[in-house]
């Protein structure tokens, strides 16, 4: 079955009741987004601005962290199969920051993909469709980003830093407009009714912040003669 019938099924079942059960854990995102202190919300502020403008000359050192904190929940999932979840945690952390050192570029073309699948699930969700099918909407975001990345690597930097850079902005925006909204008398929840009912809000968000950063890294880049990986 290709994707144009996986599609084209969860078309015409789009209208049909669908199982309660949550499939966007759009839950516990809201949670975190309202755990976070004013501070930490300027503070992803600040590092979400650092990885849109600068992330193209940094793009290493978020690699490796963004795949030793994959390791770090790879090896305690694996650790917690034999109740040595500190040790496996610390085995899985330094293993794939450590492997993704002499595979910078596999690594960042993994990381590009993973944004393009990021960014069409999220178009998926914002359009209504069905939340089973969400996968499908991934999985075209991940083909295609993957084989972009490995064509243009400079294409697979500048998705993965842009995104990651949008995501921080967007959720520490959030939780200010959220820590505003409460000390408003009375409190409101404009932004909680927004996050909950209009599904195009954060991906649209997402999506716009992840463009503003590839156009600014991109004029970044042509104007610096010394990039390299």
């Amino acid at each position: 079955m290709d994707c144009l019938t996986i599609l084209a099924q969860a078309a015409e079942t789009s209208a049909e009741p669908v199982s309660d059960t949550q499939i966007v854990p759009v839950d516990y995102i809201w949670e975190q987004i309202t755990a976070l202190s004013w501070l930490q919300a300027v503070i992803a502020v600040s590092f979400g601005a650092v990885y849109i403008l600068y992330g193209w000359r940094i793009f290493k050192a978020l690699a490796v962290i963004s795949f030793a904190l994959l390791g770090l929940y790879a090896g305690m999932w694996v650790g917690g199969q034999f109740d040595k979840v500190l040790l496996g945690s610390i085995v899985g952390l330094v293993l794939l920051a450590f492997l993704s050192i002499p595979l910078m570029r596999w690594a960042v073309s993994i990381l590009g993909a993973v944004a393009g699948g990021i960014l069409t699930s999220g178009l998926w969700y914002a359009c209504k469709l069905p939340e089973q099918y969400i996968w499908a909407g991934g999985l075209v975001g991940v083909v295609a980003g993957g084989m972009i990345s490995f064509i243009v690597f400079k294409i697979a930097v500048m998705l993965f830093t842009s995104l990651g850079g949008g995501a921080l902005i967007v959720t520490g925006a959030l939780s200010l407009l959220y820590q505003y909204e409460s000390i408003q008398d009375p409190p409101t929840e404009n932004v909680k009714e927004l996050f909950y009912i209009q599904n195009w809000f954060v991906p649209v968000l997402l999506l716009i912040s992840a463009a503003v950063g590839i156009i600014v890294q991109n004029k970044f880049v042509k104007g610096s003669k010394d990039w390299n990986i």
